[in-house]
C-alpha cells in the first residue's frame, strides 16, 4: 500500500478534520509499548489532544513546557492532557523526562492517527535521515502539522488550533479561556 495515498507532499495542503467531526479508533502505543485505542483513552475525560512532531523540535518541547505550566488549571476545568507524537515510546520517555512532564504522551510511530486526522503531510526531504535515525527506520515519510484538538469524551472535536506554519502554537493563556467558555457552554 501507498503511504502517501491521501497525504499531501506539504503541511499547507492538509485538510484536518473539523470542528463538531469525530475523531477515528486508531490504536496509539503507551510510554510503555503497550497498544491502546485512542477512543479509549479520550472517553475517560474531555481531552486536549496535542500533535507534536517529535522530542527533536524546539518548538515542540517549548510547547509541552507551556502546557505543563498551565496543566493544574486544564485539570481543575476537567480536562485531561494526551499528547502524540510519532516518537517511539522511549523517545516519548525521554521527553517526559526532559520537560519534567506528568501528563500522557503517545507514540503515533506509524502515523495511522495523524493520517486519519489529516495533519499528515510528507517529511521534508531535509529531515529524512533525522527521522530515520530517531526512529530506528520504522518512519521517515510522515510528521504531523502541529495541532491541538479539544474533544468531548465521545471523541467529538469542539474546538481544533492547527497550523502549517510550526512555529505557530496557540498560547496557554488563549486555550484555557477557550477551554473555560467550552464548559461554561454545557
Amino acid at each position: 500500500s501507498n503511504v502517501f495515498a491521501q497525504v499531501p507532499e506539504n503541511a499547507e495542503n492538509v485538510s484536518p478534520l473539523m470542528i463538531s467531526q469525530k475523531i477515528p479508533k486508531v490504536n496509539v502505543l503507551s510510554v510503555e509499548g503497550k497498544a491502546v485505542k485512542i477512543t479509549d483513552i479520550i472517553k475517560e475525560k474531555p481531552s486536549v489532544l496535542i500533535f507534536y512532531r517529535g522530542g527533536w523540535c524546539p518548538f515542540c518541547n517549548g510547547h509541552l513546557s507551556d502546557l505543563g505550566k498551565v496543566q493544574q488549571d486544564i485539570l481543575d476545568l476537567g480536562y485531561q492532557i494526551i499528547a502524540i507524537s510519532p516518537d517511539l515510546p522511549k523517545q516519548l520517555k525521554e521527553t517526559m523526562d526532559e520537560g519534567n512532564l506528568t501528563y500522557d504522551l503517545y507514540s503515533d510511530a506509524q502515523g495511522e492517527l495523524i493520517k486519519a486526522m489529516g495533519i499528515a503531510f510528507e517529511a521534508p526531504k531535509k529531515y529524512k535521515p533525522l527521522l530515520d535515525k530517531i526512529s530506528e527506520g520504522k518512519h521517515s515519510k510522515l510528521i504531523p502539522i502541529p495541532g491541538v484538538f479539544v474533544l468531548d469524551t465521545k471523541g467529538i472535536i469542539e474546538f481544533e488550533y492547527v497550523s502549517p506554519d510550526y512555529r505557530n502554537r496557540i498560547s496557554s493563556d488563549l486555550l484555557i479561556s477557550v477551554l473555560t467558555s467550552l464548559k461554561k457552554e454545557k
